[in-house]
């Protein structure tokens, strides 16, 4: 695994996660979800890649979890497991923007923002 984190906010998710800090990314198995070639299965990547957006923090929806493919069952199922907040993510972008939030989370060493616990930034 890389020590030194890319800090590049074209490694951020369509949902928020941080791809630049994700294992299977630093061990070269995935390019990052902006860089899978084809059809993909999420949803959210492709409703993202259709509308011309970064990631769902270009939507006009006022909260995230307001779109059913955003807060949908898989994604319930990751955050339970993995204790990740998505939405959490796609606001801090709207707030901080999204070369704020790489430079963050790679410094972090976060694929994404935790469920219920303060991050400090």
């Amino acid at each position: 695994m890389k020590s030194e984190l890319e800090n590049d906010p074209l490694l951020i998710a369509c949902c928020g996660l941080y791809c630049g800090a994700c294992r299977k990314y630093l061990n070269g198995k995935c390019p990052g979800c902006k860089h899978i070639q084809g059809k993909h299965w999420c949803q959210i990547r492709t409703c993202n890649m259709g509308q011309q957006f970064n990631s769902c923090a270009n939507c006009s929806l006022e909260t995230p979890n307001a779109c059913r493919k955003f807060n949908n069952p898989i994604s319930k199922l990751f955050a339970l497991i993995f204790g990740s907040d998505r939405e959490k993510c796609i606001l801090t972008i709207r707030e901080k923007g999204e070369v704020w939030y790489a430079a963050n989370m790679a410094r972090t060493r976060q694929q994404s923002l935790k469920k219920g616990k303060f991050n400090t930034f």
